[in-house]
């Protein structure tokens, strides 16, 4: 449905330098499958959007579209933005303020490249106002609707046009939480039953595993890693993809050679078993990860177990985390609000070598940093410094 070959795309710094933006990025985006491009700022993922739509040209590589050539740096192929069979939602929404909701919708069918009858654009206004439930908005002005609104209404607008790819660049990021996760559901939900295909643009790695059936990872203008949210978020093949998905404990080591099947990893913790993995590392220095979430308490020390103390303790509603230190490192594990530890107890901490992963690294600090209860949102935390 969507393919990009080869893609490459430099910027010039203020300082004269060049700034790679893509570099070497393939994909192939399926019929009505909605692809996540994920990654922090300056990792591309924008870049790659305006390409698809048109708005940025690479350098060099090829985009094809429902099986046309839209790009082709080879032999001078660049359809315009409005030639393309794709329909864009904006960060910003990008709606007409003087204009009410239904005037919105209906303007590029009206007067765009695309217009079309006047009896068809009222079948079409209709059709998604009636799917994104704006009946009752329809004749407000989009400055006085809520952000989820007007959301609602620059999705009613891409949609009208009947496109054959939507692309959606950070839709939700100005709306508040709450709202972010409601509307996850439903943009995903509406996408499907219309069958349409959809690549989404986000940072928000909760955002990507909720909405894609597949996500591409990127970092510096590449593709590290895609793959079904499952399969990136158990089996992360890099080191990043591992630290940008999820909580992720780390331990640095080195591995020793071993059977094809578990490779046994020398720590500051003594020796950890995993098993081996196509991405695992033959020999050498290493990062040895965990999720808090894999952690599993016993009542004595064996293979696989570190002694550490419970210090500190976030509540999260439907479960606890902690952070567990022992002489050499601190970690985080995550417990069942029933399963309540006391501060300053002593605990084993199981590592379950399937649940191991090893990435190529030198030593990593994350393990060691201080229990960060600023970033934990809607709970409370305990610890001996703080707790009466």
């Amino acid at each position: 449905m969507i393919t990009g070959a080869r893609l490459h795309r430099t910027y010039a710094a203020d300082d004269g330098s060049r700034i790679r933006a893509l570099d070497d990025v393939s994909f192939a985006v399926s019929e009505r499958e909605f692809y996540v491009l994920l990654g922090p700022s300056g990792s591309g993922k924008t870049t790659t959007l305006r390409a698809i739509a048109g708005l940025d040209q690479p350098d060099s590589g090829r985009i094809t579209i429902n099986g046309k050539v839209v790009f082709a740096s080879e032999n001078g192929i660049r359809i315009p933005p409005e030639e393309r069979p794709i329909a864009m939602v904006f960060q910003s929404y990008a709606l007409w303020p003087h204009m009410d909701v239904h005037d919105n919708i209906a303007f590029p069918l009206r007067r765009g490249i695309r217009r079309v009858p006047q009896e068809e654009a009222a079948r079409r206004v209709g059709r998604v106002v009636e799917l994104l439930r704006l009946k009752r908005e329809l004749h407000r002005p989009v400055s006085t609707l809520s952000g989820g609104q007007q959301q609602r209404v620059a999705l009613a607008r891409a949609l009208a046009l009947e496109p054959a790819v939507l692309l959606m660049d950070e839709p939700l990021s100005n709306l508040d939480a709450r709202l972010r996760a409601r509307l996850r559901v439903e943009l995903k939900e509406i996408t499907r039953s219309i069958g349409i295909t959809t690549v989404y643009v986000t940072h928000d790695q909760t955002e990507a595993m909720v909405m894609g059936d597949r996500i591409a990872v990127m970092e510096h203008g590449r593709i590290l890693q895609e793959g079904a949210p499952w399969t990136l978020y158990h089996q992360p093949a890099e080191l990043f993809v591992a630290k940008f998905l999820g909580e992720m404990n780390f331990i640095s080591g080195k591995i020793e050679p071993g059977n094809d099947q578990y490779a046994r990893v020398v720590t500051p913790v003594g020796p950890l078993n995993l098993v081996r993995s196509p991405t695992t590392p033959k020999e050498g220095s290493v990062v040895l990860g965990f999720r808090p979430e894999d952690a599993m308490l016993v009542q004595a020390p064996g293979e696989n177990v570190i002694c550490a103390r419970v210090t500190a303790r976030h509540y999260l509603g439907d479960a606890f985390l902690y952070q567990a230190c022992s002489d050499e490192i601190a970690f985080e594990i995550r417990r069942p609000k029933a399963e309540q530890l006391a501060l300053g107890k002593e605990i084993f901490v199981h590592l379950p070598p399937r649940a191991c992963m090893a990435f190529r690294g030198g030593a990593d600090k994350s393990a060691e940093e201080p229990f960060d209860e600023t970033v934990r949102s809607g709970g409370s935390s305990e610890n001996p410094r703080t707790s009466s």
